[in-house]
């Protein structure tokens, strides 16, 4: 079972131009605030309408411009669970389940949202209002509601983005269990590297409303392909540098790197792990030290140059050097990645 999306929609002065395949399995959309993710999701669901294209699932077309084919969102079996669960605060669970029921007489209805119920752990809460849920028994009864509809794909829309660290752990947890068993599509947009490695195979990452290769998740992880995916992987650290013989110039750290790179500007992605205090062929001066929880972040300027390109470093709390310091450090060439 397969999904395809070639689609584009115009919104203002913002183009998304979204391409991609993905079979079974959870795939992630990636990419920062605004980028297009949701816009994508909501084309597949059919709550938008791209402006040309074609959306096919399972050999089914959802939507084709040329064809003038544009199914209905009910015609679509598409489960769609927003992030905020979208459930019906006048009716019970059990009637947002029925909800999700399309077919059958009434009894045959009652039955299978009984199925849900039991296989969703949510016996003895049939009666109650989504205001009177836990936001874990509002993910299953929205979840529950999406399944007893038999989508062919499932799309999650960034479904912990208002939770805290600790419920959102636990709901992951128990998201991720209750999907295991879906044989179809599913869709995970996040703009967390994290959360997407941790329950996704693959990933498609979308930068400026333009979706690029899918690729496998450790590929994305150690190998980015473009500036924006390091960003995402959570690199912090972008050095202009210039090609010369024997790789890459760092501006203003007269430092070569051995990368490909050719002629001309570049830039260079360099990863806290890359860097390294305390011992190496390079110096440079605190310029700055930032203290988080468990590290301090150490920014360095090159010695004697008060006004020069900063890079960041990570160090243990219990061993960062004082601002103003004047410390070693080396780099580990093969964890950088050079851009045009």
């Amino acid at each position: 079972m397969s999904l395809m999306v070639d689609i584009e929609k115009k919104l203002g002065s913002f183009t998304l131009r979204s391409k991609f395949e993905t079979d079974h399995g959870t795939m992630a959309l990636l990419g920062a605030s605004g980028c297009g993710k949701s816009v994508t999701l909501k084309c597949i669901a059919g709550i938008m309408t791209p402006d040309r294209g074609r959306i096919v699932l399972d050999g089914v077309t959802l939507f084709d411009s040329e064809k003038h084919i544009d199914l209905t969102p009910q015609q679509r079996q598409v489960g769609y669970l927003f992030q905020q669960y979208a459930l019906f605060p006048n009716m019970t669970v059990a009637q947002n389940i029925q909800c999700g029921i399309r077919t059958g007489s009434r009894a045959e209805k009652q039955q299978r949202a009984a199925q849900q119920l039991r296989r969703f752990r949510l016996e003895g809460l049939e009666k109650k209002y989504p205001a009177q849920l836990s936001g874990g028994q509002q993910q299953r009864v929205a979840l529950a509601r999406i399944l007893a509809s038999e989508p062919k794909a499932i799309l999650l829309d960034e479904p912990f983005s208002a939770l805290d660290s600790f419920l959102k752990w636990n709901l992951e947890l128990e998201l991720s269990d209750l999907l295991s068993g879906f044989d179809g599509p599913i869709l995970w947009v996040s703009h967390d590297l994290g959360e997407c490695y941790r329950n996704c195979r693959t990933v498609c990452v979308i930068e400026n409303g333009t979706s690029g290769a899918v690729t496998d998740m450790e590929a994305l992880v150690h190998h980015p392909a473009t500036q924006s995916a390091a960003r995402l992987t959570g690199c912090r650290n972008f050095l202009s540098a210039q090609g010369c013989q024997g790789g890459v110039r760092l501006d203003g750290w007269g430092i070569t790197l051995p990368l490909p790179a050719g002629d001309g500007p570049c830039t260079v992605a360099i990863p806290d792990g890359a860097v390294s205090l305390g011992a190496g062929p390079y110096r440079a001066q605190v310029f700055r030290t930032i203290c988080d929880l468990n590290e301090t972040a150490v920014l360095l300027r090159p010695a004697q140059d008060a006004a020069g390109p900063i890079l960041r470093v990570s160090a243990p709390k219990t061993a960062a050097p004082a601002q103003g310091a004047a410390v070693a450090f080396d780099l580990l060439p093969e964890q950088c990645l050079c851009y045009r």
